[in-house]
């Protein structure tokens, strides 16, 4: 295994134990991560977001595989199993990561799922007739931003 593998090992390891602190040091202070909710964070954002999702996810379960890397990027694939806080709804999200990597620190992350399957598990009926549009993408990508700007208000 080189040691970019470790790092990704290592990183969904914390997230398994659910330590954000761990995760937050796998981040370059120049960092960034997008998926289909959250957009462009930086690394602050992010840091802030594994820590919110830990918090918030008490149920949270997460398993992980396929980790490969070269000396500059990675992959993985992980499935996040947890209840969705809004609707009280269970969610197995599947996915998969690519990651850029720089001096033994993740400067690039992003996350492909999909947000209509998504959508269906977390909001039910809401998540059926509309998952697949941008409206109900972006409604849920702003609530998760102003979540996310509340909690890192409140450190």
């Amino acid at each position: 295994m080189n040691a970019n593998e470790e790092l990704i090992h290592h990183f969904y390891t914390c997230f398994q134990q659910k330590d954000y602190k761990g995760m937050q040091a796998c981040y370059a202070d120049h960092a960034t991560f997008s998926d289909a909710v959250f957009k462009n964070l930086n690394a602050s954002q992010v840091r802030a977001m594994w820590e919110m999702l830990i918090q918030k996810g008490k149920d949270m379960r997460v398993e992980f595989g396929n980790v490969s890397a070269n000396d500059h990027t990675a992959t993985a694939h992980w499935d996040a199993y947890y209840t969705f806080s809004s609707t009280g709804n269970k969610v197995i999200n599947r996915i998969d990561a690519s990651f850029e990597i720089e001096n033994g620190k993740i400067v690039k992350h992003t996350d492909h799922f999909s947000f209509y399957t998504w959508a269906k598990q977390a909001l039910g009926i809401n998540g059926i007739l509309l998952g697949w549009t941008n409206f109900l993408r972006k409604k849920v990508s702003a609530q998760a931003m102003k979540n996310l700007d509340s909690f890192m208000g409140k450190k």
